[in-house]
């Protein structure tokens, strides 16, 4: 899980929203408020259906709150990896937000699950106890 994890407010201008996850180079971020509760998330998905429902040749404009998903998955901190991992398979989501108590304590991506997989794969095996040659007879 990252603990660092770029967020937009509500009240953000859409513009400044969008150039904020170009500029992090994210697919999407949470949306919090000043408490740090998560009240939404901004995906690239909202952003590209608010440019692809028109604007009449004007830039868009509005606040985050205005364009934002308000339900959203979201995973606890103690969630298994193994059931995040099936969650990813389940949704086309790339990350999850990681929410405590209605806070956003971090996020977890399929970057990260991948990650887990690689430190999982590269650990040493344990070979298994053979019975001796005492044992038995």
């Amino acid at each position: 899980m990252d603990k660092r994890v770029p967020t937009v407010g509500p009240d953000t201008e859409i513009l400044e929203a969008i150039e904020f996850l170009l500029r992090h180079r994210v697919t999407g971020a949470p949306v919090v408020d000043d408490a740090g509760n998560l009240v939404g998330m901004l995906t690239e998905r909202d952003c590209l259906e608010l440019i692809a429902t028109g604007m009449d040749g004007e830039a868009p404009r509005g606040r985050v709150a205005e364009f934002m998903t308000t339900e959203v998955t979201t995973i606890s901190p103690d969630m298994d990896v193994y059931y995040v991992a099936g969650l990813f398979l389940n949704y086309s989501f790339r990350r999850f937000p990681v929410v405590e108590d209605g806070r956003l304590v971090g996020a977890i991506t399929r970057f990260d699950i991948l990650r887990v997989m690689r430190a999982f794969m590269r650990r040493p095996r344990r070979v298994p106890a053979r019975p001796s040659d005492d044992e038995g007879a």
